[in-house]
């Protein structure tokens, strides 16, 4: 027969196998709620970085020192000629920080040259184009290349990384399926001799082409806040495992 002495190391074996699932789910849910504060932290930053004023573009000599965390969505204008060098487009399915835009079509990155000679390469605005017709791109980007200098207006942003699903690019076609110009700058031949591209580049905002195409515009943050509804889960996981430990106790006391 069973007795209580016998059933004394169930219990504390399953009390502490509780004790340890309650302390994990309530420390991801802990988790899930520093991680709303920082993500709204983040959302209040980046839309006063997108609702200021545009600033002159930072100086050759500063560029080393702009980083993602400091100056990524800073709003810039500057005056730049667009190179009369190849394209590169970016496959885009739409825009995590672009109201306006819904894919498929591609991301039109052009380099264009400041009065010293570097090169800020940018994002003149989004191509529809369902067929990625390399002619149509053609068109859409060959009416920017004037030879004069334009005024710009964009945000300042940084290259992506490819992922492991990544598809690789196309230099045929000048398709990229991430926003890495750097990578476009040296495949491409955006910069020459002693002449520098910067470690960033510009997502236009203005001007816009008489025709639309591309089409350039303003950011705004649609970042992702799920951190809520996942601490709540958490939450609510560990008080499930409260009741399931005490339900179980109270059998086996009765027992």
């Amino acid at each position: 027969m069973t007795g209580p002495s016998s059933r004394r190391p169930a219990v504390t074996g399953f009390a502490i196998f509780t004790l340890l699932m309650v302390m994990a789910f309530t420390g991801l849910g802990i988790w899930q709620l520093q991680r709303r504060v920082e993500k709204h932290a983040l959302i209040a930053l980046l839309n006063e970085r997108l609702a200021a004023a545009p600033e002159a573009l930072p100086a050759s000599s500063q560029w080393n020192a702009l980083t993602p965390a400091k100056d990524e969505f800073r709003r810039v204008s500057f005056t730049a000629t667009y190179a009369p060098l190849p394209d590169a487009m970016v496959y885009s399915a739409g825009s995590a920080v672009r109201d306006d835009v819904a894919g498929p079509g591609t991301w039109a990155f052009l380099p264009a040259q400041l009065a010293g000679g570097n090169t800020i390469v940018v994002n003149t605005g989004f191509v529809q184009n369902t067929m990625q017709d390399r002619a149509q791109q053609d068109r859409a980007v060959r009416r920017l290349i004037t030879g004069d200098p334009v005024q710009l207006s964009g945000y300042i942003r940084f290259p992506e990384s490819a992922g492991a699903l990544t598809p690789p690019e196309s230099v045929a076609k000048r398709l990229w399926f991430t926003r890495d110009h750097l990578a476009m700058s040296r495949v491409l031949g955006w910069v020459e001799g002693s002449k520098a591209v910067a470690p960033f580049y510009v997502d236009l905002e203005t001007p816009v082409p008489e025709s639309g195409i591309p089409k350039p515009g303003p950011l705004s943050v649609r970042l992702k806040d799920d951190h809520l509804q996942y601490a709540i889960t958490w939450f609510t996981l560990a008080f499930a495992v409260i009741i399931a430990f005490g339900v179980w106790w109270r059998a086996q006391r009765r027992a």
